[in-house]
């Protein structure tokens, strides 16, 4: 179930991001040392927002209010989502979060989590082929980066093929009588 957000206050969102790297990036213009207290500033406040999130979610749990329905709602919801995600605070998975991510952007398969290793390698399993390929694995890698920004690379796995049954030219022959002269 995922929350219903209106499309303004998502674009506010991201709006704040982008003012937010803007800001820091036009600190530069005073100088390095400008831009590094800039930089400064933004992780700490980062950082402390991150421990009242993560204190908040110690007091839910501890009063038992924070069941799996409601780390469902957090999980679901697209703000409170992302900011779990830059805190490590998330309820799913690296990997159930992509297998999500993929079903949403290959709802028909042709895209498969194979395994996200510890050094942050996802691997991911594409069927299909054609033109349709590269709008795909765009979309995929695309997914994986939202939903797990952990994974530090991705590699696109070849299906595997079968061998096939290959049959030997002399069984065609087999049941054939001579050839007539």
């Amino acid at each position: 179930m995922e929350s219903q957000i209106p499309a303004a206050a998502q674009s506010d969102w991201a709006a704040a991001g982008d003012r937010i790297d803007a800001l820091v990036t036009a600190s530069a213009a005073g100088g390095a040392v400008a831009r590094e207290r800039a930089e400064e500033l933004v992780r700490l406040v980062v950082d402390l927002y991150g421990a009242g999130l993560e204190r908040l979610l110690e007091l839910l749990h501890e009063r038992d209010a924070l069941g799996d329905d409601v780390l469902e709602a957090l999980a679901a919801d697209g703000l409170v989502s992302s900011l779990l995600l830059v805190h490590g605070l998330h309820p799913e998975s690296a990997s159930t979060r992509v297998a999500n991510a993929l079903a949403a952007v290959a709802p028909g398969g042709e895209a498969t989590l194979i395994e996200i290793t510890r050094d942050g390698i996802a691997r991911v399993r594409m069927t299909a082929s054609g033109c349709s390929s590269g709008a795909l694995k765009a979309s995929v890698e695309s997914a994986i980066a939202d939903a797990a920004p952990e994974v530090v690379t991705i590699e696109m796995v070849e299906p595997e093929r079968s061998a096939g049954t290959v049959i030997p030219v002399d069984s065609l022959f087999s049941r054939v009588g001579p050839a007539a002269s």
